[in-house]
């Protein structure tokens, strides 16, 4: 892993927690940093304070590789990692593996969040589908969705009543198509194009508290004048309620994961986490300045 001694100025503590919020404040930001085909990054878990410093690998486990998704547990105690070798680690706050799921032939994970059943559940980028793992890794996970049910899924996440939302983006290959597919929580199909947006190519997706869509795009997708933003849309009809972007000096470059705390909504991007107040959609600035993030995924802890 290549590392880097120094990290630029960051956004300043007070942009995280406004002044006289009795909340308990942000202590750490973790962000998957990919490698090889997945982007020049540092193939590891990294770790920055709340006001953006760098402290180094939140772990140094070598069944680490290629990071992808990453998502806390229900009771915030554990961090769980999709690894680029097979395999669904949960860590503890200490950056210790407590749980294993053991390597997985084929997995090939994506993105990870955990469902209203209280299961794990991993996009799988190869068979392009959803695999359902229990909390304790301890047996073999469970289809949700058929194999193949999009052409290339993206970030994925549940409603209020269980139902699905699967964003399905382009390829490395240009293989794909950009919208919103949605599924009965039994797996049934309700529709395949939620969303007919031109300037859509998602990467990740959220339902936010409010119900609604919430998907980082960089379109067209792999395109050096590509536009990154983060959209906003309505988990009923589709319609694109707003997009948010940082300010034009700071345009948002290979944005991919998306996290909601508090009231802030973070992305992560080719050098920098961003944050934006959700409710208003007001750009906060960067949260971390780090050179070759190419940062897939992030949780912050309190």
């Amino acid at each position: 892993m290549r590392t880097s001694t120094h990290c630029p100025p960051s956004m300043p503590r007070e942009a995280l927690l406004p002044e006289g919020d009795t909340r308990a404040p942000v202590t750490l930001i973790l962000v998957t940093s990919t490698s090889g085909q997945n982007g020049d990054g540092y193939g590891a878990l990294l770790s920055f304070a709340a006001d953006g410093s760098w402290n180094g690998r939140f772990s140094e486990d070598d069944r680490i590789a290629d990071p992808r998704g990453l998502s806390l547990d229900p009771s915030g105690e554990l961090v769980y990692l999709n690894s680029g070798d097979d395999r669904v680690l949960a860590l503890d706050r200490h950056g210790e593996v407590a749980l294993d799921s053991g390597r997985i032939d084929g997995l090939d994970p994506g993105g990870g969040v955990f469902g209203p059943d209280g299961r794990y559940y991993v996009g799988l980028r190869r068979r392009r589908t959803i695999l359902a793992l229990p909390a304790r890794l301890d047996r073999p996970g469970e289809p949700l969705l058929p194999d193949g049910v999009v052409p290339f899924p993206r970030g994925f996440g549940f409603g209020t009543g269980g139902e699905l939302y699967l964003a399905s983006g382009i390829g490395p290959s240009g293989e794909g198509e950009n919208t919103i597919a949605v599924f009965e929580k039994t797996g049934a199909r309700r529709t395949p194009r939620l969303v007919d947006d031109p300037e859509l190519s998602p990467l990740d997706l959220v339902v936010a508290p409010n119900g609604n869509i919430v998907v980082s795009s960089e379109w067209p997708f792999g395109s050096p004048d590509a536009t990154g933003s983060i959209r906003e849309y309505d988990p009923s009809t589709g319609r694109l309620v707003r997009v948010l972007v940082p300010d034009v000096a700071e345009p948002m470059m290979r944005p991919r994961g998306l996290r909601l705390g508090r009231d802030n909504l973070y992305c992560t991007t080719e050098d920098r986490v961003v944050a934006f107040d959700f409710p208003t959609g007001s750009y906060l600035g960067a949260v971390v300045h780090f050179s070759r993030l190419y940062g897939q995924a992030l949780v912050v802890l309190g």
